[in-house]
């Protein structure tokens, strides 16, 4: 399987898609509760899914519908994944005021990191070597892998709103070799220069959603040219990580956009909605080339992995 594609959300229910043609090739049942996150391993083998609060490990090319991995040790729901570049590791956020390291050869978690408030994203550096995280305290930290003083960092970015000291909570972030952003609940999108972890340089800042609106999911392209942010307002949009200025709104969702994920070279973008669907985006054209129907209920989060290595 060169492209694995897989939804989830509120509906109990991981299923696995067909992306040229729409069809499901898969359907799993996820015990625990709603899935809040999905993360394939680069290899392909695995797709990790976060819900609450238990983390469990599904074989991809396997008609086994039970996990072969769970990983316990957060107390409330799961909110971010994601996988060392070689899958080594994987690691988590959770509303419980966590990161946690796993070595995906034990349940068990191997470190924990102590937010100080219910975690909603986590990313990691290209580095391998730190985590970004944000809280619903409005925070973003920066975690240090290798020393034993794990938090390098702390900023809480200015709202437009309100007054100067206002903590907005901080709903997504992501990092690239040059830049880090982060998305507030006002909708508003916070970008700096990452080359010292210890001091982030500001770039700008902007709404990236109209007011009264939500971000949800902010996400920079592979190819670092673009950054998607998706919204309580129905749309997800693409800016021009240079200028900074909205090239794209894509807008044929019903409902919210919860989540959104690129292809591994940026021209294709898939969406995942309250609609209870899922899109495939041509980003050259706007248009919507496939739409992914079947859940019975909220679609939350989607994971996609067609890279050729």
């Amino acid at each position: 399987m060169s492209v694995i594609l897989a939804t989830a959300g509120y509906d109990h229910k991981i299923r696995f898609w067909e992306a040229p043609s729409g069809i499901c090739s898969r359907s799993i049942r996820f015990p625990d509760s709603q899935v809040n996150c999905l993360e394939i391993t680069p290899d392909k083998q695995f797709l990790a899914a976060g819900g609450n609060p238990h983390i469990r490990l599904f074989e991809i090319n396997n008609s086994n519908h039970n996990p072969v991995l769970s990983c316990d040790g957060h107390v409330s729901s799961v909110t971010s994944l994601g996988f060392q570049r070689d899958g080594r590791w994987m690691f988590s956020g959770s509303e419980d005021g966590t990161v946690k390291i796993f070595d995906l050869r034990s349940p068990t978690y191997q470190r924990s990191f102590d937010s100080r408030g219910p975690v909603t994203s986590v990313a990691l550096h290209p580095n391998q070597t730190e985590l970004i995280s944000g809280d619903q305290n409005g925070s973003v930290k920066v975690w240090d892998l290798r020393n034993t003083k794990v938090e390098k960092n702390n900023l809480v970015p200015d709202a437009y709103s309100g007054s100067a000291h206002a903590r907005v909570a901080i709903q997504s972030v992501d990092i690239s070799e040059r830049t880090v952003v982060a998305a507030n609940n006002h909708a508003e999108v916070f970008v700096w220069d990452p080359k010292e972890t210890t001091n982030f340089k500001p770039i700008t800042k902007f709404r990236a959603h109209p007011p009264g609106s939500y971000c949800l999911k902010a996400k920079i392209s592979p190819d670092c040219r673009h950054l998607v942010s998706t919204g309580s307002d129905r749309t997800a949009r693409l800016w021009d990580t240079t200028t900074w200025e909205l090239t794209q709104t894509l807008a044929h969702h019903q409902r919210w956009v919860w989540d959104a994920v690129f292809s591994a070279d940026s021209s294709y973008l898939v969406t995942a909605s309250s609609d209870h669907s899922a899109r495939l985006w041509n980003l050259r054209t706007g248009e919507v080339v496939r739409q992914y129907t079947g859940h019975q209920s909220a679609v939350t989060c989607v994971a996609l992995n067609d890279s050729s290595t």
